[in-house]
């Protein structure tokens, strides 16, 4: 790394120390989110006239949904991953760069479904690939099913994700490339993965219909409500970076919610096709007006760096809490209720940060 390129990182990282002591944004009088929303009211054109989120319940198109939302996150969310890694070093973490399933991936009613429209059995198969990573650049295929992981052979059947993520967890530790064997239209090939430096957060789809995104300091869970009102791959981008927010500036410790938070994560990951989920939101501690905005601009940079335009982000999130207010417990804007504040200081952290990225690229090409 050249010393233009050190002078950068270095004014990356102050970003935290800015939002930690408050000096990047004023003080801002507090005003009333209704009032905000209200006076914008006469101008339809920011949020639209859209339609209720449509969760499917059965069949196939359950499924198709459920994976089409999977690859959704595994994309927009490794992207994110990857490029914030020097702003997670506390939470740094080995990534390979991709994701895979079997059909015991899915509930019961899905699973036979699953081997019949996507070919999955006992067998782990890669569904995603993330771009810039290990895996990509090693040229491992969506379609390939893991045979051997440095010569160990790859658990199959009922518990074979959590089996190979326990095996993967030790191989990686050891921060060499890992040796895979994998099977590819019939044919064995073995692929070498170099490690990828990432941000260490797991994201998690939710099987609920309400729009909202929760974390725990170690995870990130973003609804099936939500990843269907994000119009965009930019603005998924918008709410995960958010959520990796709150993870870095340890949040969810200092409200004490990581245990309501991560009992809640868990529920929300594991209700089944037959259960209805449970939300108890109510344990939850909103998040304070500063914890919110010092988010806000730290993921305004994570989203930038990940090459996602951030110019619409205020609009975004004014459409959200226009379309779900916080009178709804479940709704994200329950959660962060600072509404007027938030869209207050965002247009000031949003030119900053794109100041601060593009003498970074400047430095970068010289």
């Amino acid at each position: 790394m050249n010393e233009g390129s050190n002078s950068m990182l270095k004014r990356l990282k102050s970003l935290k120390k800015f939002i930690g002591e408050q000096r990047l944004l004023p003080k801002i009088a507090c005003v009333c989110c209704v009032a905000v929303l209200t006076a914008c009211a006469t101008d339809s054109s920011w949020y639209g006239e859209e339609a209720e989120p449509t969760i499917e319940t059965t069949g196939v198109k359950k499924l198709e949904q459920i994976i089409a939302m999977q690859d959704r996150l595994d994309k927009v969310g490794g992207k994110l991953l990857i490029s914030n890694a020097d702003l997670c070093r506390k939470q740094l973490r080995n990534l390979l760069g991709f994701s895979v399933a079997n059909k015991y991936s899915y509930s019961p009613a899905l699973a036979g479904m699953a081997t019949e429209t996507y070919g999955l059995g006992e067998r782990l198969q890669v569904m995603n690939v993330i771009e810039g990573s290990g895996a990509a650049a090693a040229g491992l295929h969506h379609g390939d099913q893991l045979l051997k992981i440095d010569n160990h052979n790859v658990p199959t059947g009922v518990n074979a994700e959590r089996d190979t993520v326990a095996m993967l967890s030790t191989i990686v530790s050891k921060n060499k490339p890992v040796r895979l064997t994998v099977l590819r239209n019939k044919a064995r090939h073995n692929v070498v993965v170099p490690l990828t430096p990432s941000c260490g957060f797991r994201i998690e789809l939710g099987h609920a219909s309400n729009v909202n995104a929760y974390s725990d300091g170690s995870r990130i869970l973003i609804t099936q409500g939500m990843m269907l009102f994000t119009k965009s791959d930019q603005e998924l981008a918008y709410v995960i970076a958010k959520e990796m927010a709150h993870n870095v500036l340890d949040h969810a410790k200092s409200l004490n919610n990581t245990r309501a938070a991560s009992a809640l994560i868990d529920n929300l990951i594991h209700t089944n096709a037959n259960q209805k989920p449970s939300i108890n939101a109510s344990s939850l501690k909103p998040m304070s007006k500063k914890f919110d905005i010092d988010a806000d601009t730290l993921s305004l940079a994570m989203a930038l760096r990940a090459n996602y335009e951030i110019d619409d982000a205020p609009r975004f999130w004014k459409r959200l809490a226009y379309r779900f207010p916080g009178t709804n417990i479940r709704n994200y804007t329950a959660q962060h209720p600072s509404t007027s504040a938030r869209l207050d200081a965002m247009p000031q952290s949003v030119t900053r940060i794109k100041e601060i990225d593009k003498r970074r690229k400047a430095l970068a090409v010289k």
